[in-house]
């Protein structure tokens, strides 16, 4: 017995439908990420709870160590179960979640209401990533890939864009800002529930170039998650983004907490600067994601936008204790964010195809060992950086970034794929 929000496709789509199935799918990437975001609220939740960066740290590892767990497992069952079995109940229940948080007063409330979020939202956000790739063959993978990125990307987006607006409208209550993500948070997941769908196992299990129908109805083995284990390559890919990713929500987490302490900028202006970054990062992975689909190439994208952010992110550690304007600043946060999403997109649609080619029907249990992975990492973060941040300030731990977008350099030697556009590949895609 299937739910009743399951409606599972035993045809491939095509066409429109395939395109508003992926855009279902995209919204679902965005509200799991959106109503999970507290970087918006940190600097005023931290005065409030009268809550130091250590502390903060612990609890946010905690939480997202729970979500790391949720993410794999979650991974795991969706080539089991179905996806929008697990998808639905978890965008809805986290969205609720934001009106507990509005009534936490201590650090102890805090922490368990974190913990009871990342737990139920550690499934979803993976789920949403093999959806996209269900609804993306591979001339399409990587702009795909660019809308789902415009989930995190998006929410971040939105997230600050509100808080900007509407957190001088509330006097600076961050107990606003929950409320009003849990409310927008509902409406979306009601808009998921009545379009979301799923192909069947049989299909998710086939390696489609291009859109085709194609009936399958017989069942299948769901596969054996051992198997990614042993291929050097998936792991490169694994660990080598987990270091990439240090940068990536350093800034998430952290973004308008470096711009308010290292650079001095109020609350609601440092939110209005992310937002921008953000911006240019979400308009960034379209336009790379189709010049890479069109070219059937992706580490060359992934390598050049990971030298770029390498610069950005050197030239932007050197601007902290400078008189550096306001504008300055701005221009070089914008401008890391956009290198970052030429790099990042390709590359996932270069993890997915290289996955793809060792076990098919495994693709939702390889995104949920990535997700739990990189969770491991933001656990470590959140329990390393205040202490380097006490130490050195927050160009020490910047600099930590920097390493890691170059040990992902380096890792790209091991994925699979070509650094030559392929011969057909403009000529296919278009």
């Amino acid at each position: 017995m299937k739910p009743f929000y399951v409606r599972e496709l035993h045809v491939y789509p095509v066409g429109g439908n395939r395109i508003r199935l992926l855009a279902i799918a995209v919204l679902a990437s965005l509200v799991a990420n959106f109503e999970t975001t507290i970087a918006t609220i940190l600097p005023l939740l931290r005065r409030d709870l009268g809550m130091t960066l250590e502390v903060y740290g612990l609890i946010a590892a905690a939480s997202v160590l729970v979500g790391g767990l949720s993410a794999g497992f979650g991974g795991i069952l969706s080539d089991r179960w179905g996806r929008v079995t697990i998808l639905v109940p978890t965008l809805t229940v986290t969205a609720a979640c934001n009106f507990l948080l509005a009534t936490v007063e201590t650090t102890t409330g805090l922490f368990v209401v974190r913990c009871l979020m990342l737990f139920i939202e550690g499934a979803g956000i993976t789920i949403t990533a093999s959806l996209v790739r269900d609804f993306s063959p591979r001339l399409g993978r990587a702009q795909a890939f660019g809308f789902w990125t415009w989930g995190p990307v998006g929410a971040a987006f939105l997230a600050s864009l509100i808080a900007s607006v509407t957190l001088p409208m509330f006097g600076n209550a961050w107990q606003s800002q929950a409320i009003i993500m849990g409310v927008v948070s509902l409406m979306l997941c009601a808009v998921i529930i009545w379009q979301i769908a799923e192909p069947s196992a049989a299909l998710r299990a086939q390696v489609m170039r291009a859109e085709s129908a194609v009936r399958v109805e017989e069942k299948i083995d769901p596969g054996r998650v051992r198997e990614l284990f042993r291929h050097p390559h998936l792991w490169a890919h694994v660990l080598g983004n987990t270091a990439w990713q240090v940068l990536y929500w350093t800034f998430a987490i952290f973004g308008p907490t470096i711009l308010n302490e290292a650079f001095g900028m109020e609350t609601a202006a440092a939110n209005g600067v992310v937002a921008i970054g953000i911006l240019l990062n979400a308009l960034a992975v379209i336009v790379v994601g189709r010049f890479s689909d069109r070219l059937q190439t992706r580490k060359p994208f992934t390598a050049v936008g990971t030298v770029l952010t390498i610069a950005a992110l050197g030239y932007y550690v050197s601007l902290i204790g400078s008189a550096a304007s306001a504008t300055q600043i701005t221009v070089v946060y914008a401008l890391m964010f956009l290198f970052m999403g030429v790099a990042y997109v390709p590359w996932m649609a270069n993890f997915s195809e290289d996955a793809e080619d060792v076990e098919s029907r495994l693709q939702g249990a390889a995104l949920g060992i990535w997700g739990m992975v990189v969770r491991v990492m933001i656990v470590v973060l959140l329990i390393v950086s205040p202490q380097v941040v006490a130490g050195g300030g927050w160009r020490a731990w910047l600099l930590v970034g920097l390493a890691g977008q170059v040990i992902f350099l380096v890792s790209m030697a091991a994925f699979k794929g070509g650094w030559r556009p392929a011969r057909h590949g403009a000529k296919t895609a278009a």
